[in-house]
This record gives structure tokens, sequence and C-alpha cells, in this order.
């Protein structure tokens, strides 16, 4: 079955082989949201429950995320005229005085991956900045990223200023990063710890269940 093939053919990365399928789909009349839900964001939890498990590895992660990301733009026309929406919305950022951005990018890829909209405010982002994006998209789901231990303060700075915004109550606030834990999200008042890429796209799906 062509929706089968589109979500192995994803788990493995085969980019170009899954746009051909996914046009094949479309030709014999299968919906775009049908494809995206059976193949390819069925193919991207195959990929999320694996990497957590330690039977595929970052680099190949990196590669199916790639080819959603892909994929999705060859749909997003169907989508589109046919009235798909996405599941929810969120904004993605490194804090200020961060740079670093491979971590982040995966994670935007795989919230994509689970059928979230997802707003990249892209590195060294300010408060404020953040703020801002909720309030300009809609956002019900913001996710923080932080490498370094001298800017995971920046974190707290952003959760007073969604406080002070008066915008907290109807956001989730997630954090990850390589020197966080679930202890530094608690004392911060974070509502979710992820501590890699798959479980944060399963945390933020669950948030619009």
């Amino acid at each position: 079955m062509l929706l089968e093939q589109i979500s192995e053919k994803l788990q493995k990365g085969r980019g170009r082989e899954v746009e051909a399928l996914i046009k094949e789909a479309l030709a014999s009349g299968i919906s775009a949201e049908k494809i995206l839900n059976d193949g390819l964001i069925s193919g991207m939890g195959v990929v999320g429950e694996k990497f957590k498990s330690g039977e595929l590895y970052l680099p190949e992660v990196m590669m199916a995320a790639r080819t959603m990301d892909g994929a999705v733009k060859i749909l997003k026309p169907e989508l589109t005229a046919s009235g798909v929406e996405p599941i929810g919305k969120a904004v993605i950022c490194t804090v200020k005085g961060d740079k670093h951005d491979i971590g982040k990018n995966l994670v935007k890829m795989m919230i994509e991956g689970a059928g979230i909209s997802c707003e990249d405010l892209g590195v060294d982002v300010s408060a404020e900045k953040v703020v801002d994006a909720v309030n300009k998209t809609g956002a019900t789901v913001v996710c923080l990223s932080s490498l370094l231990t001298t800017t995971m303060g920046e974190m707290k700075t952003v959760i007073e200023a969604l406080k002070n915004a008066g915008i907290r109550d109807r956001v989730k606030v997630m954090v990850g990063g390589a020197p966080l834990s679930q202890k530094f999200a608690d004392e911060i008042g974070a509502d979710a710890y992820a501590p890699d890429a798959a479980s944060c796209a399963e945390i933020a799906k669950s948030y619009f269940n």
C-alpha cells in the first residue's frame, strides 16, 4: 500500500522516493490529509519511538526529519486547498545569549512531524520577542532551548515575561537542552522538560489531544 511505503521510506530518510510516492498517491486519489496522517505523521511517530529506544541515532533522525520537511512542502498546497488545519500552534527558539540551533531545529521538525504548526524564532531570542510571537500567532505551546549553563536562567525570564503580559495561563512552556533537568524545569515553573526531540514532540502533541 502506498501509505505504508511512504511511512517506511520516510523512516529511512529517502527524500526523493517519498516525494515520488506522494505524487503517485495524490494522482491515485488519496487525500492529502490521509497521506499526511497515515503516511508521514505515522512514519515520524515510528522514528521518534526508535530514537528513544536507541534503535536509531541522531543522524538518521535528522535525515527522516528533513525528508518530512520536504514532503510537507509538496503537500502544503493540497492541504491548504482542502482546508486541513494543523492540530495546534507552537513557537520555538534558543534563548537570549545562546546561538546553538541543531537541537532546536530537530525539535521543530519533530513537532511539525506530529502535525503542529511551529514558528521558529531562531537563536539568541529575547523574552519580549517570545511574548510578541505568542500574541501574534496565537500559539499555545512555547518551546525553549538552551545549551549553555550561562543562559539557562533566560528561560525563567521568558516565563516571567509571559506572566507579566498576562498570557502565562494560556500557554504550555516546554524546556530542553543538554544542561537541563526535570528539577530545573520544576524550579523555574516550566510545564514540561523533554530530554530529547522525540519526547518533546510527544508531549507537545498531548497538549492538543
